[in-house]
């Protein structure tokens, strides 16, 4: 669905995108993520056609961005991090008139309105002025506006930001729910609802793919965390002599409970072979699990890798 290649782009002497290449496929959750200034928005107003990289090449669907931008922007919805709602225009009139700024026949705006309108959830505010809307609300107006012609793509920069708990929660179940139809590229640098949402992480820093996985992947670590439910000697130089462990490091449980994280050399799951010497050695165990890392985790270690 999105083939990006090569791309750079400067404004005078910044540097905004350098060399970046990545594709999305046909219906992921794909979330680009990074701290601000790190070329995020960059990428999505070249993927909208909003800008022209300076060099690279940008496919949407197949079709280049730069010679059909026009079919380009037919294919996509997009909502950027601050809408352009109009506040004078009832949620109603505003939306209609987006129809017809899509040229949708109209014969079929009645449905592709109360698709819209529906899926997120503004049927009780249709005559309201949207600048009586509350954040979350107005927000809901801008995403219904993004998927009233069913686009492929669906491009949602920043959705959830200044929105409260409930209205955050909202919006992450209705993107859920736009994914069943749609491609989704969905910009931000909060991390949790990155996580909540995406199926794969896109992460530039300085304007270059830093990383680019899936969220399974990036989380798996060749560590293993061992709970005993009491202290037991001997126990650090028994887990130091298993095939593939490189460190033990001893610490505690929230409550109290003494704990070890088993540091391995590679990829492979050393529970098995830690779980068959705790039974040899009749080790009181509590826990064992594989170590994950979490999403802030991975981008702390990329930020301070430079």
């Amino acid at each position: 669905m999105i083939e990006i290649t090569d791309v750079t782009k400067s404004y005078g002497p910044i540097e905004a995108l350098r060399g970046v290449t990545f594709n999305v496929a046909a219906g992921e959750v794909v979330g680009l993520l990074g701290p601000n200034g790190a070329g995020k928005s960059t990428a999505i107003k070249i993927i909208t056609g909003y800008l022209q990289p300076d060099s690279g090449e940008v496919k949407v669907d197949g079709l280049d961005v730069l010679t059909h931008t026009r079919e380009v922007q037919a294919r996509l919805g997009y909502l950027p991090e601050n809408a352009p709602l109009y506040p004078e225009l009832s949620v109603q009139t505003y939306l209609r008139m987006m129809a017809d700024l899509r040229e949708l026949p109209r014969e079929e705006q009645p449905a592709r309105l109360s698709e819209a309108i529906y899926a997120t959830g503004l049927t009780e505010h249709l005559t309201r002025p949207i600048g009586q809307l509350s954040k979350g609300f107005r927000q809901r107006v801008g995403l219904a506006q993004a998927i009233l012609h069913k686009p492929k793509l669906l491009i949602l920069d920043e959705p959830t930001v200044g929105l409260d708990p409930t209205q955050i929660i909202e919006i992450r179940n209705l993107i859920r729910r736009l994914a069943r139809h749609s491609t989704i590229l969905f910009s931000s640098h909060i991390l949790p609802e990155v996580e909540a949402v995406c199926d794969r992480v896109i992460i530039i820093m300085n304007g270059q793919v830093k990383a680019d996985a899936r969220l399974a992947d990036l989380a798996a670590t060749a560590n293993a965390v061992l709970v005993l439910q009491k202290e037991t000697s001997g126990l650090d130089r028994s887990l130091k002599a298993l095939n593939g462990v490189r460190q033990v490091e001893p610490t505690r449980t929230p409550d109290g409970f003494p704990a070890y994280r088993i540091m391995g050399q590679d990829q492979a799951d050393l529970c098995p072979a830690i779980y068959e010497l705790a039974r040899q050695e009749n080790w009181p165990l509590r826990e064992l699990r594989r170590d994950v890392r979490t999403l802030e985790t991975v981008f702390n270690e990329l930020a301070t890798a430079g």
